[in-house]
């Protein structure tokens, strides 16, 4: 069994990760230009997750350096009682031990992952894709690196060059023993590991968000905000993918002309339901499944629903139950909204795009669970934890 390290010698390791990041950004940027090279797919959301370019170098190492400057989140209390007996009972967190995440194209998921992860005290399993493979083994190789240069074993990050029978065959007879895995992909990925895990699973799942413009909505906010959720960047499981519009929303036809000029400038392509037919630039929905697509894609349907109510129950009907939001001036109407609206996130007057781990202050993710068990949204440095009993006696018997 491997032995913990404490707080100091992990943040050590994360401080020396950012070092070694910073240093060999042009390596890194070299080994990720031959990933984009070799990339044949004409996904273009798989080939923007895989560029890896200055901001998200400047990513990694600002995750990195958070990451080691936050609270130590294991042995926090949550719990303390005595008993009448005068056995005193406590409950800690403590790290679920191995965690196995297997993304495509992401290759900062290979820091950011591995970081949250080994702060928690999880050693980390890593199985990127093949399109990522250049990018991942230098990473990785500073993971070792940064280990080794604080006397630390090399096994607590370490990277899974699989096939796909490879990997089925770890799923159902793993080599080791594995305490939690998390997919993070499309569809097809999170049914393969589902059907195949024999321990628990975290879905971080499709997003297909919504965005409701209430009657009593400011249009120039709704505007700002549907444009930004859809085109900021179209790869993000946050992104917008369904807006639906109050039917006695003011000066509605001029607005939807706006927003549909709005969004033609990113060369956004228009679907509108039955309701909205025949709104210039626009295609009609020829098939109701379009509602519950992901589309990480220039696309947006645009539907209109008579009243609030319609509106959420067409969201908790069609949503991956990721992100939605409320665009109104009304609290109250803002309230229901948000309380009745089953998603891991829900927004009053902003964008979806800030459903991230570092958005939200968790100093990066290693999902956005759409789960509900056993954290739901983010999951950061304190999320990545499971609790143990302490219980202390002095010969107490029952």
């Amino acid at each position: 069994m491997r032995k913990q390290l404490n707080s100091t010698q992990r943040n050590a390791v994360l401080t020396t990760m950012a070092t070694l990041v910073a240093e060999r950004q042009t390596d890194i940027i070299k080994a990720n230009q031959m990933d984009l090279e070799n990339y044949s797919g004409g996904d273009i959301a798989m080939k923007d997750r895989l560029k890896v370019d200055q901001a998200k170098i400047d990513g990694m190492i600002a995750s990195l350096k958070q990451l080691a400057s936050e609270p130590d989140p294991l042995g926090i209390e949550r719990f303390a009682t005595t008993h009448e007996n005068g056995i005193h009972i406590s409950n800690k967190t403590a790290p679920f031990g191995t965690i196995l995440i297997i993304y495509e194209s992401r290759p900062d998921v290979t820091i950011e992952a591995a970081g949250i992860a080994f702060k928690s005290g999880n050693s980390i399993l890593l199985k990127g894709g093949k399109e990522a493979v250049h990018s991942n083994l230098i990473l990785v190789d500073l993971w070792h690196q940064a280990l080794q240069t604080h006397h630390c074993d090399t096994d607590w990050v370490s990277y899974l060059q699989f096939t796909r029978s490879e990997t089925q065959n770890f799923l159902v007879r793993p080599s080791q023993k594995l305490d939690l895995i998390v997919p993070r992909g499309g569809e097809k990925l999170i049914a393969f590991v589902k059907q195949y895990a024999q321990c628990p699973v975290i879905v971080s799942g499709r997003g297909n968000n919504f965005v409701y413009v209430d009657a009593e909505a400011d249009l120039n906010m709704a505007l700002e905000v549907i444009v930004n959720a859809k085109t900021a960047k179209i790869s993000a499981c946050n992104a917008l993918d369904k807006v639906l519009i109050a039917s006695n929303l003011d000066r509605k036809h001029q607005f939807l002309q706006q927003l549909v000029q709005e969004l033609k400038k990113s060369n956004v392509e228009i679907f509108t339901d039955e309701a909205l037919l025949g709104l210039a630039g626009t295609n009609p929905i020829s098939e109701e499944s379009i509602w519950y697509e992901e589309f990480l894609d220039y696309k947006i349907v645009i539907g209109q629903t008579a009243e609030l109510n319609e509106a959420i129950a067409k969201i908790n009907k069609f949503s991956g139950g990721h992100s939605a939001s409320i665009i109104t001036g009304n609290e109250e109407t803002a309230a229901h909204f948000m309380n009745n609206v089953d998603c891991a996130a829900v927004y009053h007057n902003a964008s979806t795009r800030f459903t991230d781990g570092s958005q939200f202050g968790l100093g990066g993710e290693l999902a956005i669970s759409t789960d509900k068990l056993h954290q739901r949204g983010p999951i950061g440095l304190q999320h990545l934890v499971t609790n143990k009993w302490y219980v202390t006696g002095s010969g107490q018997i029952r």
